[in-house]
């Protein structure tokens, strides 16, 4: 848009601007990923589900280990254990059934050829669900930059293509904000495939595990001042 603000002082020309925004995405391939396994125990006492839970959890820690991924790259959230009830149609009152225990092993991998590897040897060891996979760049900055040169390459021209239509000249830049930053990933459909292949003890097919691209977004706002054409 174009902006004319009034004058400062009697008989002095008023700015002339151009004010333009301007976008970019640019797209890269997940170098990491983020597990999150769910391991549920059941049972009739408090303390027989929670050391069920103990015992999968122990399982599966120790097959992430077997795969050699660092400590510092694993770790074993809280124990969560509540009460199960049931409703009763002859009291029509819910009923304590038993205790549930679950808790979550998250699991950080900067290979994602082990992905396919992690997923199976955990199944077989332990956890019964997949709350989530996430993937990620091991480094984002480089990507941020290159949207944000695009972004910015954008609004410069725009703010020329108006200028040339107004039969003006662009100026040089009077200010330059960010006004937005997007980071979008990739979220497979893996929790099916994980629940199928728990049932069987085989892994999900290979294409479960495509990962997708990242598609990182820069968003600018440019204000150039504007020269009266020749």
């Amino acid at each position: 848009m174009l902006a004319l603000p009034g004058q400062a002082q009697s008989g002095e020309a008023p700015d002339r601007t151009v004010s333009v925004g301007g976008t970019a995405t640019v797209t890269a391939t997940p170098d990491q990923a983020t597990v999150r396994f769910g391991i549920v125990s059941e049972a009739e006492t408090a303390e027989s589900a929670r050391q069920q839970n103990a015992e999968a959890a122990k399982a599966a820690m120790n097959a992430v280990r077997d795969m050699n991924v660092p400590e510092s790259k694993m770790r074993m959230e809280s124990l969560r254990l509540q009460p199960q009830r049931e409703y009763n149609p002859e009291t029509e009152t819910r009923e304590q059934t038993g205790y549930q225990a679950a808790r979550e092993v998250v699991v950080e991998l900067s290979d994602l050829e082990q992905l396919p590897r992690l997923i199976a040897t955990v199944v077989q060891r332990g956890a019964n669900r997949l709350e989530g996979i996430s993937y990620g760049l091991s480094d984002r900055t480089a990507k941020r930059n290159d949207a944000l040169r695009q972004a910015v390459t954008s609004a410069h021209e725009k703010a020329r293509l108006m200028a040339t239509a107004l039969d003006a000249q662009l100026g040089t830049v009077r200010e330059i904000s960010e006004q937005d930053f997007g980071y979008d990933r990739p979220q497979p459909g893996l929790q099916r495939a994980f629940a199928k292949s728990a049932e069987s003890d085989a892994a999900p097919e290979p294409d479960a595990y495509a990962a997708g691209e990242i598609e990182i977004s820069a968003q600018v706002q440019v204000v150039f001042d504007l020269a009266t054409g020749q």
